[in-house]
């Protein structure tokens, strides 16, 4: 019997068939590409202190693998050298040449530029995995070689006694030792990384996508401004900049983005300029002398009407003697004016060369095609509109205001206005002059403008004197007036670039990166486009002299997700600046109206590459400050930030519960696999964790109704290749000399080790420890009932008599356990540290949970230890476990602050404590924290016992 669909298909014609399938395949291709452009973007080097990787000022010399581009400088890689020493001082010769190359590249892992991945450190709100993942054939052959060397890695890094429990365990178990280990992403894994051709191409440079736009991140620093339309710096060691509003505020931010509540300048009842969007009458430009410290003074550029003319305004004020933050307001003077025809092509650039004198860029007078006179105003030199002039401002308090330069090209020139440097210029919008090579010099002095173009093409200028630049006669590489455009006596310049009306229709100029902190973007010409939003680049061929242009687009979150950075921004790009240290920002706007506070400041950020550590601090000079500060606060969302929508390896997807929708209207949660897990006896172990909130182990399920007193030795111990090592006994799991809790490093749970590949030397004989090796005898203890053969590799340490082992319990005992099952505070910090609730008087629930108060907690598990456990909440009269999903180390502070602790040290998922009862019902899914709420129930979270996961994803944490 044919199914409907089938019966349909027998009557379609060969034409809807042809139809049909054409759609599919262009689906299909469709799929394809998205997948490909997905792929593309994966790549995402980055350190464990959340930043780009960098090349070291130093060559390494013990992890070399990463002395051209990682995230360790020399000083990170001596205290890896000496880590190695210390831990291999435990080894005779035959282990020394057996296990040291597997402690080597482990150790070194936390100088790959992977490393972020590698410990599942790219989230800087989730916890991270203790030592680097690795993949699945060198697991299993680092376990059949060296698996006993685990605990001397877990002591190093000061979290040995947190495991002490379970290394015996994982080490016995090649399944639990690699499920421990094991990063399930086999691209990124150790030691797959380091020959991935998709992962290692092009590493450290900026990142194209497959179209070749640059992919880069954005910073915000200002928010709430009007119009943005200038931002400079002093030049003083302040490092604060000034910005200046359309509207005739200029407002002064310090280092730390905080902005000083009195304005620098305050010229609003004197700027001419409107509400109307668009509109380019107004303040249009501030700069500040080349001396600002001991001659004291700023220029502004900015239109005003006098007698119903509206005309330009170049003034100049002078610091006020009481507040170095504030100009004389009474201390204006006007150094030229310049009437406007019409009340566009205002052009507004003020800037000092590095020859000391001042730069004036006008427009041509307005209106469309500069129709003024025979051949326009831009080509006319007896008058100043559409020119770039030059005038000397110095010792002027008893003189004019500006005097001519003796080298101005056309001072000679009859009826030519003598402050012209350069003509033919049409509305010259955003200039900046090259800093030049910090190394070379190359390019310093160099003056770039953003000329906007009329009906078709937006042009990019190096300014030179006696310039001839072509408007009218020609727009960008094409002609506008075409009887003056074939005058053989034009002698025009073209421009280094020029694009058509459909990337943008007004050019906004930009800088030459010279910064610092960002060494791939040396050299490179930023801009955009005010109209279209779009950001640009040109770099310099310096052997041919031509420009490669390459647009710049916004990286995606996976490339951005660093702490503070965003990856969009408003459209309206208004004007480009640098900073004190030469950092590039630009200034935008949501609504391109000079009264609207919709305008932004954005520093521009590479995600690819960043200088060595310590190279680009600076030490502001401090600031005399009158008035008050407002603090910055960010209104964009980070990157870091944003929901997740997928896992770190998807192959399954659920549906979106009622309250995931409701959160995030369109996203899928995609999970991993849920690990089939074999039903062991509850003498069994709790299974290992990577104190990660990506958990890529199968824990092995337990159960706190029946707990063993002693730990069961394996009865069939794995075997190990012999290799004649002397054999002694030891324990296992070897204890940390000190109690104290792990050390956190960059604001994260636990302190790292990385790895790197490493050729043990061609001699069999071990190099001796260096004399800078600190000589740390380890301790070698055994636990009662804790016992297991010492790998023969291991060299035995006597034990200082100082040294006494911690106490540390292996199950809950039975008065514990009950305590446990009714929520009881535990009197000893042996027996726990849960909290009584009190009583809401619902008289609801069971027997075991009456008087408890709704959102209680508990941490259920069979080791005892009071910190940890799996995480049972009290709700509607019973005790039910909470889903892993969206479960953070912000939910987990919430936990173990109602237990009395201070912060949560690690959120284990996938039942890493074991999984529940199947009594035991699933009370919370998908909860999100801020940290700050009373209990789980403040979360946004899904209804309670609205759930789609199983007990396999019971979540536990660790709370100290």
């Amino acid at each position: 019997m044919k199914t409907p669909w089938a019966q349909r298909q027998l009557i379609m014609t060969p034409r809807i068939q042809e139809l049909h399938f054409t759609l599919i395949a262009h689906l299909i291709l469709h799929m394809l590409i998205l997948l490909l452009l997905a792929r593309w973007g994966y790549s995402h080097p980055q350190c464990l202190d959340y930043k780009p990787p960098f090349q070291p000022q130093q060559p390494l010399v013990f992890c070399k693998e990463y002395s051209k581009f990682g995230c360790c400088d020399l000083q990170k890689d001596e205290e890896i050298r000496i880590r190695f020493y210390t831990i291999m001082e435990n080894f005779d010769h035959s282990g020394y040449v057996t296990c040291s190359r597997y402690i080597h590249s482990i150790l070194c892992q936390e100088c790959s530029p992977y490393a972020a991945h590698l410990y599942d450190a790219e989230d800087a709100n989730t916890p991270m995995r203790i030592l680097p993942g690795l993949c699945g054939n060198y697991c299993a052959d680092y376990w059949h070689r060296c698996r006993y060397t685990m605990s001397l890695l877990l002591e190093d890094l000061g979290v040995l006694h947190q495991y002490a429990n379970i290394t015996m365990a994982i080490e016995e178990d090649r399944k639990r030792f690699c499920d421990f280990l094991e990063l399930k992403d086999k691209q990124y894994c150790y030691p797959n990384v380091l020959t991935s051709a998709e992962l290692n191409a092009n590493l450290g440079f900026v990142r194209e996508n497959p179209k070749g736009c640059l992919e880069l991140c954005l910073q915000e620093v200002a928010n709430g401004l009007r119009n943005p339309v200038a931002m400079i710096h002093a030049d003083d060691g302040t490092h604060r900049f000034f910005v200046a509003e359309q509207l005739g505020y200029v407002w002064v931010y310090l280092p730390n983005g905080s902005r000083i509540d009195r304005p620098f300048l305050n010229l609003t009842h004197a700027v001419l300029t409107s509400p109307w969007a668009g509109d380019e009458r107004g303040f249009l430009c501030i700069a500040l002398h080349p001396r600002f410290t001991t001659v004291r003074k700023a220029y502004v550029y900015y239109s005003v009407s006098v007698n119903k003319e509206e005309r330009i305004r170049i003034s100049e004020f002078t610091l006020s003697p009481h507040d170095d933050n504030q100009l004389d307001h009474s201390s204006e003077r006007t150094i030229l004016e310049v009437t406007e025809p019409a009340s566009n092509h205002n052009g507004g650039q003020l800037l000092f060369g590095h020859d000391g004198y001042l730069y004036i860029f006008i427009g041509d007078g307005g209106r469309a095609g500069d129709p003024f006179g025979k051949f326009g105003n831009s080509q006319n030199k007896s008058t100043l509109l559409g020119k770039a002039l030059r005038v000397d401002v110095e010792d002027n308090d008893d003189a004019p205001p500006y005097s001519i330069p003796w080298d101005n090209p056309f001072l000679w020139e009859k009826e030519t206005r003598p402050e012209i440097y350069a003509y033919g210029v049409r509305n010259m919008w955003r200039c900046s002059i090259d800093r030049g090579d910090p190394v070379t010099g190359g390019g310093r002095g160099r003056m770039f403008c953003g000329d906007v173009g009329q009906n078709k093409y937006e042009e990019v200028d190096i300014i030179v004197k006696g310039g001839n630049y072509g408007w009218r006669a020609k727009e960008g590489f094409s002609c506008y007036d075409r009887k003056l455009c074939q005058n053989s006596s034009l002698d025009d310049i073209l421009p280094i670039f020029a694009y058509p009306h459909k990337l943008g229709k007004s050019v906004t100029g930009g800088y030459v990166y010279r910064g610092c902190e960002m060494p791939n973007l040396n050299g490179v010409y930023i801009f955009g486009d005010f109209m279209s939003g779009r950001l640009m680049s040109l770099k310099e061929n310096v052997t041919t002299g031509e420009w490669k242009y390459n647009e710049i687009c916004m990286g995606r979150d996976q490339i951005c997700r660093f702490p503070k950075l965003i990856n969009s921004f408003y459209k309206y790009i208004i004007s480009f600046a640098e900073d004190e240290a030469g950092e590039l920002y630009f200034l935008a706007t949501g609504a391109p109206s000079a009264t609207t506070r919709a305008g932004f400041i954005y520093k521009i950020v590479d995600p690819s590459r960043r200088a060595p550590p310590g190279k680009c601090s600076i030490k502001p000079l401090p600031v005399k400050i009158k008035g008050k500060l407002i603090p910055f606060r960010p209104k964009a969302e980070f990157v870091i930030n944003k929901k997740p929508t997928t896992t770190a390896a998807p192959t399954t997807t659920r549906k979106p519960t009622t309250a995931t929708k409701m959160a995030r209207k369109t996203h899928i949660i995609v999970k991993p696999p849920m690990p089939k897990r074999d039903k062991t006896p509850p003498s069994s172990l709790p299974s290992p964790t990577t104190a990660t909130s990506k958990m890529r182990q199968t824990p092995t399920s337990a159960t706190i109704t029946k707990a063993p007193t002693t730990v069961q030795k394996a009865t069939t111990p794995a075997t190990t290749t012999h290799t004649g090592y002397r054999t002694t006994i030891t324990t296992a799991s070897r204890v940390a000399q000190t109690t104290t809790p792990p050390t956190r490093t960059h604001g994260r749970t636990f302190k790292y080790s990385p790895s790197t590949t490493f050729q043990p030397p061609a001699s069999s004989t071990p190099p001796s420890a260096p004399t800078k090796a600190p000589q740390v005898p380890q301790p070698t203890e055994h636990y009662p009932g804790l016992t297991t053969q010492q790998p023969p590799y291991w060299a035995q340490v006597s034990t200082p008599s100082s040294y006494k082992r911690p106490f540390i319990h292996t199950t809950p005992h039975k008065l514990q356990e009950d305590k446990m099952r009714l929520g009881e505070k535990l009197e000893t910090a042996g027996e726990g540290n849960q909290l009584l609730k009190k009583p809401r008087g619902r008289g609801r629930g069971t027997k075991r949970g009456r008087g408890l108060r709704a959102g209680s907690v508990r941490l259920v598990s069979t080791d005892g230890l009071p910190n940890r456990g799996r995480v049972e909440i009290f709700v509607r009269g019973q005790w039910g476990t909470v889903c892993d999903d969206l479960f953070t180390s912000k939910a987990g502070t919430v936990v173990c602050r109602q237990l009395g602790f201070k912060t949560a040290l690690a959120v284990l998922k996938r039942a890493a404590f074991g999984e529940a009862d199947g009594s035991v019902r699933i009370l919370l899914d998908d909860v999100e924290c801020e940290g700050q709420e009373r209990s789980l129930l403040d979360c946004k979270r899904s209804r309670v016992g609205k759930h789609n996961c199983s007990h396999a994803e019971d979540v536990g944490v660790i709370c100290g």
